[in-house]
């Protein structure tokens, strides 16, 4: 199957769930053009209807959203010497910020989530924007105990934006980035600072040397106007 053959399989797969259609995000001097759900709105109005949203954070499309704080470790991954290197997005959602650090020269990127329909939404923009034979898809879930045994060699990267909101996970993701993550690699989470869980600085700085950082950034808003916003930074390093 050629990719245009997989990326036409995959939005009529797609499309049996959604109504989408590949809208342009602006990155430096080149545009990457990423699947989003039409009228979402009215796709939650139908969930809610249904009685299908029972956990909001769970339960509703939120991997379909472009998250300011994926384009923003996106960019940041250029300073990490990223050539050659390998990355692994966690609780990748449709993949932007994998997208975005593709033009670094990673030379294996591997998109994660747990949820199927966010790895279709990653797997299409990947073809659609040409970079179908340098990210792939995997399910991966944090909280499964072991080693991956796809991922014997770990990663010299491991990233993740907005993921650290449920602090269930932040148990898990410590143990997860401790087995898989290579020697002399590094660990990047991005969480907007209204949303920032101190819990996990703390429990990581157990295992890790924990560096944080800051980042402002002005993102266009969902009411149309310039918004601020702070995002911090978190970087895990082996002692």
């Amino acid at each position: 199957m050629t990719p245009d053959e997989e990326l036409s399989a995959l939005l009529a797969r797609i499309r049996q769930d959604f109504d989408v259609a590949f809208e342009p995000l602006a990155v430096d001097d080149s545009t990457l053009e990423i699947l989003s759900i039409r009228n979402m709105p009215t796709y939650i109005n139908k969930l809610l209807q249904r009685k299908a949203v029972r956990d909001p954070l769970k339960d509703l499309p939120l991997w379909a959203k472009v998250w300011p704080g994926s384009f923003v470790l996106g960019r940041l991954l250029r300073k990490y010497a990223p050539e050659g290197k390998s990355l692994l997005e966690l609780g990748a959602g449709c993949g932007v910020l994998s997208l975005v650090a593709a033009r670094y020269g990673f030379a294996r990127m591997v998109v994660s989530d747990v949820v199927e329909d966010a790895l279709r939404f990653a797997r299409a923009n990947a073809l659609h924007n040409g970079l179908g034979q340098r990210l792939e898809t995997a399910r991966v879930d944090v909280t499964a105990p072991g080693r991956d045994p796809r991922f014997p060699e770990g990663f010299d990267i491991i990233a993740a934006s907005e993921l650290l909101y449920l602090e269930s996970l932040h148990r898990p993701l410590v143990k997860f980035v401790d087995r898989h993550l290579a020697p002399g690699g590094k660990a990047l989470f991005c969480t907007d600072m209204a949303r920032a869980q101190p819990h996990f600085a703390k429990l990581a700085a157990k295992t890790f040397r924990l560096t944080e950082g800051h980042i402002g950034v002005t993102a266009h808003g969902e009411d149309g106007q310039d918004q601020r916003r702070l995002y911090s930074i978190l970087i895990l390093e082996r002692p």
